[in-house]
């Protein structure tokens, strides 16, 4: 609802780290021009700051802001967007440096997720999404459980009883 976007577009605001509901598994995120809130999902991944994280955007409108769009990858892009795919493009200088690989390219989603797009709409900008995984390295679906793991290290966790179980697809656009 409404009141749920707006609460949530104040917290990505904000430069916290928000747990989301998306079209596949739960997302970890923020704003991705907040560099200290970047850090701390590096931080709670446990992964090197090199390690690329990706990003949702709402359309391709905003996608084309931060990545080259060919043709060819515009037209099969939009027979799978808004899905459950990551797309690997090149990156455009609007990308912060902190997010982008070595090779200057960056994963986009544009999830089939109405609260997540609409909180990047009204953010006004592209967020993070990386998901949370145990200490098995097993996906954490249940948002009880992330709860639980997580709850010292996020600032809030929106749920949703729409929970998916699978991981995007991704697609490299850059070969």
């Amino acid at each position: 609802n409404r009141k749920d976007v707006q609460i949530a577009v104040n917290y990505f605001q904000k430069g916290d780290v928000v747990v989301y509901p998306t079209d596949t598994l739960y997302g970890l995120g923020c704003d991705i021009f907040s560099k200290n809130a970047v850090n701390r999902i590096y931080k709670i991944k446990n992964i090197p700051k090199r390690k690329p994280l990706s990003i949702i955007c709402t359309d391709f409108k905003q996608l084309s802001e931060f990545a080259t769009v060919t043709n060819s990858s515009y037209r099969f892009m939009k027979d799978i967007f808004p899905g459950a795919f990551t797309c690997i493009l090149n990156a455009t200088n609007k990308v912060p440096k902190l997010l982008i690989s070595k090779q200057r390219t960056v994963g986009i989603r544009i999830p089939n997720s109405p609260f997540i797009i609409e909180v990047v709409k009204k953010l006004g900008n592209p967020i993070i999404t990386t998901s949370l995984t145990n200490v098995q390295n097993d996906y954490i679906i249940e948002p009880t459980e992330l709860y639980h793991q997580f709850k010292h290290q996020i600032d809030v966790l929106f749920s949703s009883n729409t929970s998916k179980t699978k991981a995007s697809t991704i697609i490299d656009f850059t070969g």
